[in-house]
């Protein structure tokens, strides 16, 4: 299937995804997570749920969470030895109004058929995945059934135009070549761009002064190589025609660095072939101009109603805590 110009991609693969599902399901140890009190107590609550502990069990040790010291709570290091960060893409100075949503009975969301861990289909073929997830949570807050179907994603917006689906959740990238056709829902999620470096290479601060002579890894012809070079002037830039290519040369040794999408690297980190050679170094970027506006649901041109109930419902999933929870489950080693 040929990629749609406004497909937002990553390179992750479906072996990195695998991976981070089979680490998810026997609880190894991610990386620890600054969190407060209550979230410690609502995570330990959800992995005592998912092993079936006894209801006897798991009430003595969440009061044992609950009154803990800090150190106490930190679980063990994962191979970046760096906390989780979970964003919010959401001002809590700007709290939406939810609208008048009476005369929706059903949302019928359609969906990509195989992009994990975004969309793909379950063991049972039916969707599944973070934008499947998200959607469903979206429904339940807004108290409106709601149906996921798959199709090609070269056919999603069509399937709006026909009105066959009311809105799209398929990791579609805000552009303004697309605001012409459609309308979206605030960003729910961006894909951000990050440094990743060897283990052994050692750097002061991630600032153009500070990585002055290094030689960095970069997919040639995009958005992060023209980053680099605007910005991060003093760097030697190393192009590479593939991602693949890019973190190969990073893991041999043969470049110190690599600049790329932070989503897809956060995989490649978590994952087996980047033989824990590296971590991320430095914050992320998320400069618009070059990394885009984000993702949002798609509506058609002029359903605000539909628009603002999921910017109502995504902002109150963020501000009850439900969203990090998704967040973490699908991101161990978080792209932020």
């Amino acid at each position: 299937m040929a990629a749609a110009p406004w497909r937002h991609k990553h390179a992750e693969s479906f072996g990195y995804f695998v991976y981070k599902l089979r680490k998810i399901v026997r609880f190894e140890p991610v990386q620890p997570l600054v969190m407060n009190k209550k979230t410690r107590t609502r995570l330990l609550f959800q992995m005592l749920a998912k092993v079936g502990a006894l209801a006897g069990l798991a009430i003595p040790l969440l009061m044992m969470a609950a009154d803990a010291p800090a150190q106490a709570q930190k679980p063990a290091p994962a191979a970046t030895n760096q906390p989780v960060v979970v964003p919010g893409f959401w001002d809590p100075r700007r709290r939406p109004e939810r609208p008048d949503l009476s005369r929706v009975t059903l949302i019928r969301f359609v969906t990509e058929i195989d992009y994990p861990p975004f969309n793909y289909a379950g063991a049972d073929g039916n969707p599944a995945g973070f934008n499947v997830d998200f959607a469903r949570m979206i429904c339940e807050e807004l108290k409106i059934a709601c149906t996921v179907q798959m199709r090609r994603f070269d056919t999603l917006l069509t399937a709006l135009d026909e009105n066959r689906g009311d809105a799209v959740m398929a990791s579609i990238a805000v552009t303004p070549d697309v605001r012409k056709r459609v309308d979206f829902s605030e960003p729910y999620y961006r894909t951000p761009a990050r440094f990743v470096a060897r283990r052994d290479v050692s750097i002061d601060e991630v600032r153009p002064e500070g990585l002055e002579g290094k030689e960095v890894a970069v997919v040639a012809g995009t958005a992060h190589e023209a980053f680099l070079k605007k910005v991060f002037t003093e760097v030697s830039v190393r192009p590479y025609p593939t991602a693949a290519q890019a973190l190969e040369a990073l893991r041999r040794g043969d470049v110190g660095l690599m600049f790329g999408d932070g989503i897809s690297l956060a995989f490649w980190l978590n994952g087996s072939e980047s033989q824990n050679c590296c971590l991320f170094r430095g914050g992320s970027f998320t400069e618009s101009r070059y990394f885009g506006e984000g993702v949002g649901i798609v509506v058609k041109k002029g359903n605000d109603a539909l628009r603002q109930g999921f910017n109502w419902a995504q902002f109150r999933l963020w501000e009850k805590g439900r969203f990090s929870d998704l967040w973490l489950r699908y991101f161990p080693v978080s792209p932020f």
